[in-house]
């Protein structure tokens, strides 16, 4: 089996030099085609590579693990996401289309100051590369424990092979390869999820209207937290789901770099509310996932996967059901992960160089791109980028080591409580440059930027106690406010 495994692995990362290969030959090309694929991807396929960059290796391990002591509570959220797509759609992205940005951290140079873009683009590094390693390592992870381990291997070398395979199919094409190599990557981790569906209606002798409602019954399908005490409150739930796509998408530049690509504004903002159609229907899909592995579990008394204290993993559930059902799902489990790993890493790689090299480098200034031109290989602008590339790559690498001692919850919470702290910065600024007249003073940012999240951190710390409340991913709301607030009273009362 394992040999079986390594085989297709080792077809399917072909299969993307492939499309790297095609991609290459055509249309704009260095720079150029790394950071803007020449502004002429296809909406229709940016929107539907959009679903693979989203859910990532934590929606395909988490959300159908979560329904085990949580029910299907995650589907407020996922409503909150449709709200923010919208506002996305009629505020940002005609804002970033009127400037013509390629890192939209540019935006905050032009409303405040250096200091505030600087800010941003570092906020946005810290949370990306945070968000994202976590959710590789969650693939790495478990194709170590189901696969790699077997065969006698350190858990680091997997990961350095899963990040040097996504460094050179970015090396030199970046988003213009991501948009459609993402493609591809949605229909095999949406794959995945189909088949092993199936493969257990067939296993119990279901279809699919008998295994919602045996669902039902068991209470796997309660969508609504009525508690408004409960961290995840329905309501709760939908601002958050609406705020969390707002600022882990429309103010990141990874999954706006792909939107950026397409060719007008109104191709962009068709790309935008279809997605958001279509991620009802797929989270629905893992939800249904979720259900089917504990009836399954339940129905033929297969035990779930436990820590050392006797604690169900969840984040482990959907790998051993798969490979205990069949080998052609343990296949489609194997090929959905590696996906999902690819499809979030190689796109926020290329953000990060993007952000870095027009926020930090300064390549949007002078005209840098046209004067210098491929003149010196060594300090040309394409030398510079390809460095900065495998920098981050090595830290990419460093976050996913490093984390293992520390994997000890569902990592979907780990990675919105990380996005709640180191987005909520990103959400005042932005919220007060669009909303406001005043004009922030330049050099207090980056302090108030920091001073925030510390405030909310010892407010969710302390909390139960001093309120009785518990915070959960409105975290990230409080946190915007708190950064607007101290933005509006340290500001002057200027015009833009």
């Amino acid at each position: 089996m394992e040999l079986t495994i390594l085989v297709c692995f080792a077809a399917y990362t072909a299969l993307l030099f492939l499309v790297m290969w095609l991609t290459g030959r055509r249309g704009a090309k260095g720079n150029e085609a790394f950071f803007r694929a020449g502004r002429r991807s296809p909406w229709p396929v940016v929107a539907y590579g959009m679903i693979g960059a989203s859910l990532s290796g934590v929606t395909f391990m988490s959300v159908p693990g979560g329904v085990y002591g949580g029910q299907w509570t995650y589907m407020p959220l996922v409503f909150g996401y449709v709200l923010g797509y919208a506002a996305i759609a009629l505020v940002l992205l005609p804002l970033y289309y009127k400037l013509n940005l390629t890192s939209i951290y540019t935006y905050l140079e032009q409303r405040f100051g250096i200091a505030s873009e600087k800010t941003g683009a570092l906020f946005f590094i810290l949370s990306r590369l945070l968000g994202s390693a976590l959710r590789m390592y969650l693939v790495v992870f478990v194709l170590y424990e189901f696969v790699f381990r077997a065969w006698g291997m350190p858990f680091w070398v997997p990961a350095v092979v899963f990040i040097a395979i996504i460094l050179l199919y970015t090396f030199r094409s970046g988003i213009k390869t991501v948009v459609w190599t993402d493609m591809l990557q949605t229909t095999f981790l949406l794959g995945a999820a189909v088949a092993t569906v199936v493969a257990i209606l067939n296993n119990l002798d279901m279809n699919v209207g008998d295994l919602m409602k045996l669902s039902a019954e068991k209470g796997y399908t309660r969508m609504f937290e009525t508690d408004p005490t409960a961290p995840k409150f329905w309501v709760k739930q939908v601002l958050a789901g609406m705020f969390i796509t707002i600022t882990m998408t429309g103010l990141d530049q990874d999954m706006m770099q792909k939107n950026l690509t397409c060719k007008t504004l109104h191709d962009a903002q068709k790309n935008v509310m279809t997605s958001s159609m279509l991620f009802i229907v797929v989270n629905i899909l893992f939800l249904m996932l979720g259900a089917a592995l504990l009836t399954y579990a339940e129905a033929t008394g297969f035990a779930l996967p436990l820590n050392e204290a006797g604690a169900v993993v969840p984040d482990k559930i959907f790998p051993s059901v798969a490979f205990s059902l069949s080998g052609f799902t343990a296949i489609c489990f194997v090929l959905g992960m590696v996906a999902a790993g690819y499809s979030s890493a190689d796109g926020t790689l290329t953000a990060l160089t993007t952000t870095f090299c027009y926020d930090f480098l300064g390549f949007e200034k002078g005209e840098r791109l046209k004067v210098k031109g491929e003149r010196s290989k060594v300090n040309s602008p394409v030398a510079i980028r390809r460095w900065v590339h495998v920098g981050f790559a090595l830290l990419y690498l460093l976050v996913i080591i490093a984390f293992r001692p520390f994997h000890q919850q569902s990592l979907i919470d780990t990675v919105f409580d990380v996005a709640g702290f180191t987005y909520g910065p990103l959400l005042g600024l932005y919220a007060f440059g669009l909303f406001t007249r005043r004009k922030a003073r330049d050099r207090w940012v980056p302090f108030i930027a920091v001073l925030s999240p510390v405030l909310c951190y010892v407010l969710k710390l302390n909390a139960p106690v001093w309120f009785g409340y518990h915070f959960g991913f409105e975290i990230l709301l409080l946190n915007g406010l708190i950064t607007f607030l101290l933005l509006w009273f340290s500001s002057l009362n200027s015009k833009r």
